[in-house]
């Protein structure tokens, strides 16, 4: 009996110090660790709220992709949904037959091939080639000029684009001055997705280049050194400890580019639409717009960015989990 009820209390003793050990671990109670880090909790309680009223809350107006939504129903737009028919897939069907729907959907998918091709060679590069800079003035205003078009709006990137490569830029007029025929790549639809792409690197690439750089910036240089007694070149070494460095980066980067897979630059398209024409400009977010906002057909704009925000939470998904395959965290953990 009594080895019964030692045996009994040192069961006891073992799991509550085990459970004890565990919650010491995580920290202990929530309310212990809500007291603790009430400060960072304050600190994140505005972005959380912006996040839920501008992000979280808006998702319920989804539910007019499964009416005929009607504005003018109710002098308030919110009672309007509930005043509105309902029409199950309608939206849907309408949408899949539709021949420009497709058209945006192909558009989007050649442009954000085209971006994702550049989007992390050009920022590498640039990242490696500052970072084997020895001087550090000559770094810093590197740095400082390649960040610069990152706080231009895109008025401003595509008013630079047409004093250069316009019907009317310096390009344009110093051919036609030495008897050449001048060009107009602005209108041109051929060639739109390639200059959209290149004014996305222009503008985006230095803030590729930090993010790199502060990766670069927390490799050892023992490594470098180590590998260069075993007799490794520059070559080797960027190739085993500078890339190997930068992939948790490239993962994670991969998986938010991916995820704004379908949004290619809205306000971007939307300034040059006019110039080349819908047929060549049109992604989903401009169709969303035209058919939303100017046709005034909410329903079945509605329907189309649910489409669209579906398939890239399919694509967040698929992103993340190559990251795990490839050993890294991804966005989050398995």
């Amino acid at each position: 009996m009594r080895k019964a009820l030692r045996k009994t209390s040192k069961t006891t003793s073992t799991k509550a110090s085990n459970k004890a050990s565990k919650k010491a671990s995580n920290g202990g109670t929530f309310r212990v660790r809500l007291r603790r880090d009430r400060t960072l909790v304050l600190m994140t309680l505005p972005a959380v709220l912006l996040v839920l009223v501008f992000n979280y809350i808006p998702i319920l107006g989804n539910v007019v992709a499964f009416q005929e939504y009607d504005p003018y129903v109710s002098d308030n737009g919110f009672v309007a949904i509930f005043h509105s028919p309902w029409v199950g897939f309608e939206q849907f069907s309408r949408l899949f037959e539709d021949s420009a729907f497709w058209d945006a959907v192909r558009n989007t998918l050649v442009l954000f091939g085209l971006q994702l091709l550049l989007f992390f060679p050009v920022p590498i590069l640039l990242a490696l080639l500052i970072n084997s800079v020895i001087r550090p003035r000559v770094r810093a205003v590197s740095q400082a000029i390649l960040y610069l078009p990152h706080f231009f709006s895109w008025v401003l990137v595509i008013t630079v684009f047409q004093q250069i490569f316009g019907g009317a830029g310096i390009i344009a007029q110093t051919l036609r001055q030495h008897g050449y025929e001048g060009f107009d790549l602005m209108t041109d639809p051929g060639i739109f997705k390639f200059l959209v792409t290149a004014e996305g690197v222009w503008k985006d690439a230095g803030w590729g280049v930090i993010v790199f750089l502060a990766a670069l910036a927390s490799v050892s240089p023992d490594l470098y050194e180590a590998s260069a007694m075993d007799g490794a070149g520059r070559w080797r070494r960027m190739w085993h400890v500078t890339l190997p460095a930068l992939r948790p980066v490239i993962a994670l980067l991969l998986v938010l580019r991916v995820g704004d897979a379908l949004t290619v630059g809205f306000e971007q398209i939307l300034l040059q639409r006019d110039a080349v024409g819908p047929g060549a400009a049109e992604v989903l977010d401009t169709y969303v717009w035209w058919n939303g906002v100017r046709n005034q057909d909410f329903s079945y704009a509605a329907a189309a960015g649910l489409i669209k925000g579906v398939v890239s939470l399919g694509l967040v998904l698929a992103a993340n989990k190559v990251a795990h395959l490839m050993g890294e965290q991804g966005v989050y953990k398995k």
